[in-house]
């Protein structure tokens, strides 16, 4: 796995590292499989609060391994088969960031195409350098994305995401910041993202996680609904030695001392 995917935790946050950097981080049969074990073994961290994803070398990832993909190591794949919940081994390495039960930073550098525009897709911020180059190729090789981009673009604004799509051509991260496909621009993403997830890790991580569960459903939950798992949220956090703790630390001033679950 570490030839493809590294992670190393620290005070409740996890780095997470794409480390193919000799080849753009390209996404081969084993990144796959490292992908989906990273989140797996994340999934079952109780002391986990927040993530960063990024990728070693000169970019973020440059999409699918089209050599590795000519030499067949995708050939047996069943895209039907719905191998986690509702995605396949494919979608997973993408959709399984937004599954966990913590916030996933991307931290966004040189290139994101293809695939990796859809792994960057699955975290719930997306930090990009200012010089970052996108693409969504897959038209232009005769597919479109299905790993999960249509289910997590649901925030970009349609009509660029359209002609992204339809064209396969660059866009740079002016025109992803503006459309909505990234979250800021900022010089050093993967610093700027580590700092983001320790100020996150700081906070209740039962009020995070709750946070998140909302933002999951929020999409597809007709709004009676959606009110009442606001209330059933809130019932259950404010009955949690978490929100105790945070409002105790806030009159004293001090740090709060947080318990995992």
């Amino acid at each position: 796995m570490e030839d493809r995917v590294t992670i190393a935790v620290a005070e409740g946050v996890a780095d997470v590292r794409l480390a193919r950097g000799g080849k753009l981080n390209a996404i081969d049969g084993r990144m796959f499989d490292a992908l989906a074990q990273a989140i797996e073994t994340l999934a079952a961290r109780r002391d986990l609060r927040a993530v960063v994803l990024s990728g070693e070398g000169d970019g973020f990832c440059s999409g699918l391994d089209m050599a590795a993909m000519a030499g067949g190591e995708l050939a047996g794949l069943d895209l039907a088969a719905r191998d986690v919940g509702p995605a396949n081994r494919v979608q997973q390495v993408t959709w399984g960031w937004r599954t966990l039960a913590v916030p996933v930073i991307a931290a966004v550098h040189g290139v994101a195409f293809g695939g990796g525009t859809q792994i960057m897709a699955g975290a719930d911020i997306r930090l990009a350098h200012p010089a970052t180059r996108f693409a969504i190729r897959e038209v232009h090789w005769g597919i479109v994305p299905d790993m999960g981009g249509f289910a997590l673009w649901r925030g970009v604004r349609e009509d660029s995401l359209r002609e992204w799509i339809y064209t396969a051509r660059e866009f740079d991260a002016a025109e992803a910041l503006a459309a909505g496909f990234v979250t800021r621009l900022v010089e050093n993403p993967r610093d700027e993202a580590l700092a983001l997830a320790r100020m996150i890790a700081g906070r209740s991580p039962d009020a995070v996680r709750s946070a998140k569960r909302l933002f999951a459903a929020m999409a597809t939950t007709p709004p009676d609904a959606m009110l009442a798992l606001e209330s059933a949220e809130q019932v259950a956090l404010m009955a949690g030695s978490n929100h105790h703790e945070a409002v105790r630390a806030n009159m004293e001033r001090r740090r709060p001392a947080f318990r995992d679950a």
